[in-house]
Parts: structure tokens; C-alpha cells; sequence
């Protein structure tokens, strides 16, 4: 088995989803072709996998695919999947179904295990503090219960504030009504903020009432569209939801993304009259966090779907040409299918 990139001489990290193909992070294959290759994440060219190498990395690989793969984006011609940690490249539709949570709701997960690791450090060094000032006789026994109570919330802010700041959004903008000029939405103006559909149904638009003259929405008052609104919807919820979420709860929420149809119809659903980001309930708000973020990944993932169908087509005129001068492959298909069969 190739152990470097045949382009850049890169040594390709080992994997643990494999087991007869134990190198590459990212691979690529085509089952009916009989082609198999490494792709490397420094250069990102293509190495073709000796013939000798190929046939049971290649059975493994569609097992892996079609039991534990999970879509991530696909064209007519190639599929990107994830198996574990291994991204995989295939060639030809896998007809899988994607489910809408896993991109997105893994972080919420993700979230929600950090900050369960982090309040029990913070109960065992509160509870270190507290014995020591009651062994040493500089806390009171209504200290004690105060730092119990208060250093878990005072963490979790601190924590918040490190990573988003204070300001959610910081531009330039004027109320339609009144002429008055903002500068800045904060995480403390979130639950009065306004969300109203927008012209696109990925693309919501945010409003905040005018202190001078009382308007808002179409009238007047801070009004955020387009990208500035996606991004700082982003920022709102997953402030909101710093913590994360269980996975029941995050199942919960894309339920409601599925019952709607897509994450786009989620969004325009529930700010389909106009919605307080304070009004949503908890399902609801972490189920529109999950559709903004989907829509963001997935728009990326096309890019990269594309890029990579041209890369395939490139790299497979070069492994015809290798493979039909090192071997009569299509004997070695007749003769791999008789045998599966």
C-alpha cells in the first residue's frame, strides 16, 4: 500500500475506518471502473492505489458507504460522503438518504459534552474553594453557598463573552423613519429582536425597534438583510445556545425540519408573520439554527462537489491510461465479478 503522495511526496495519515486500507483521511473510488485512490489534503492531487491494492479496500469501501456513510453533498456524477472520519469520494450516486441533523447537530452535541466536562471541573474547584475557606475559617456558610450557586453561571458567562465578544453585528445603518444611525446589535438586544421573512426563503431579514421613533420592520428602525442577517443569526443563536443540546432535543428539532420540508421551508415557516427571537421556543430556535447553518455548509459543499467532479474526470483519463498499460482490466472486471457472484 502506498504510504505518500505520488505528487508532492506527502505522507498520508493513517485511518481507523479501514481495515484494507489503513492510510488517507480522504479517499476516492469507483466500483465499476475498479479505480481506487488516496487523496492528499496538502496538494489535494489524486494518487491511484496499485491494482494489487484495490479489490477488497474497494468491497470495503461500498460495505462502508452504504451501511455507515452519511451524504454530505453529491452531483449526477459524484458523491461525498462521511464514514466516521474518513471523507469518501464516489464515484456514481450512493442513493442515500441525507439527514438533516447530523452536519449541523453534531455541534450542538458537541457543545452540550464540552459544557458538561467544564461544569463538573467548575463543581469540583468551587467545592475545593469552599472546603478550604471552611477548613481555614474565611468563609461563611452563606459565602459558601453563594460561590456554589453563582460560579457555574459567572463561568458560563465568561466563556460566552471570550468567544463571541459583545456585539453580535457592527456596521453602519439608519432608521427608515427617523434618519437615526446604529452601529452595533448586542447579544443583550437578541430577544427584542425582530424576524421577518425575507425575498429569499434562506435569507430571513432582522429588525430592531427605532428608540426615537418606536419603528420597525418595513417602517423603520434597524433593518438587517442578506448576508448581514444570515451571519448575524448565526451569531444570535448560537449564543443562545452555547451550552448546545442533547441529541433527543436536536432530533426533536430537525423533525421539524423534515416535517417542513427543508431547512429554507423551516425558516420561512416560522417567521412566516414576523417573530420575536425571544418568542421561539427552545426546539424551535435551535431547530433554526440547525436550517441556517445547514443551508451556509451545503452551499459550500457544492462548491466543492463541483470542483471535485472536475478533478475526477481529470484524474481518470490518467488511470485509464496507467491501468490499461500495466493491465488487461477489463479481464480483471470479468473476472472480479464471476468471483462475487
Amino acid at each position: 500500500m502506498i504510504r505518500r503522495c505520488l505528487v508532492c511526496a506527502s505522507e498520508f495519515a493513517e485511518n481507523d475506518e479501514l481495515e484494507h486500507l489503513r492510510r488517507g483521511r480522504r479517499v476516492a473510488f469507483d466500483p465499476d471502473r475498479g479505480r481506487l485512490w488516496i487523496v492528499c489534503l496538502t496538494c489535494r492531487r489524486w494518487s491511484l492505489v496499485p491494482l494489487e491494492d484495490r479489490w477488497e479496500a474497494l468491497e470495503e469501501l461500498e460495505r462502508a458507504t452504504f451501511d455507515r456513510g452519511r451524504l454530505l453533498s453529491e452531483t449526477d456524477n459524484v458523491t461525498l460522503l462521511r464514514v466516521g472520519h474518513l471523507e469518501i469520494v464516489r464515484v456514481g450516486r450512493a442513493e442515500l438518504r441525507e439527514e438533516a441533523w447530523w452536519r449541523y447537530g453534531r455541534e450542538l452535541t458537541r457543545r452540550r459534552a464540552h459544557a458538561k466536562k467544564v461544569a463538573v471541573a467548575t463543581s469540583v474547584v468551587t467545592g475545593g474553594l469552599i472546603a478550604t475557606g471552611f477548613t481555614t475559617g474565611g468563609m461563611s456558610l452563606v459565602a459558601g453557598w453563594m460561590l456554589w450557586q453563582r460560579a457555574p453561571e459567572g463561568l458560563q458567562k465568561a466563556g460566552r463573552r471570550l468567544r463571541f465578544g459583545r456585539r453580535a453585528w457592527a456596521g453602519d445603518a439608519t432608521c427608515a423613519q427617523c434618519g437615526r444611525t446604529f452601529d452595533s446589535v448586542t447579544f443583550a438586544d437578541r430577544e427584542r429582536l425582530l424576524v421577518l421573512p425575507g425575498d429569499q426563503p434562506d435569507a430571513p431579514v432582522l429588525s430592531l425597534r427605532c428608540p426615537d421613533c418606536r419603528a420597525w420592520g418595513e417602517k423603520g428602525g434597524l433593518r438587517l438583510e442578506g448576508d448581514d442577517a444570515r451571519y448575524t443569526l448565526r451569531r444570535l443563536l448560537a449564543w443562545e445556545h452555547y451550552t448546545g443540546a442533547t441529541e433527543r432535543r436536536v432530533r426533536a428539532a430537525t423533525r421539524l425540519i423534515e416535517e417542513a420540508g427543508s431547512p429554507a421551508d423551516l425558516t420561512r415557516i416560522l417567521v412566516r408573520d414576523g417573530r420575536r427571537l425571544g418568542d421561539l421556543q427552545r426546539t424551535g430556535a435551535i431547530a433554526l439554527e440547525i436550517a441556517a447553518n445547514d443551508t451556509r455548509e451545503q452551499r459550500l459543499l457544492e462548491l466543492e462537489i463541483r470542483e471535485l467532479e472536475a478533478v475526477w474526470r481529470r484524474e481518470e483519463e490518467l488511470a485509464e491510461i496507467i491501468d490499461g498499460e500495466l493491465s488487461p482490466l477489463p479481464l480483471l472486471r470479468r473476472l472480479r465479478s464471476r468471483l462475487l457472484d
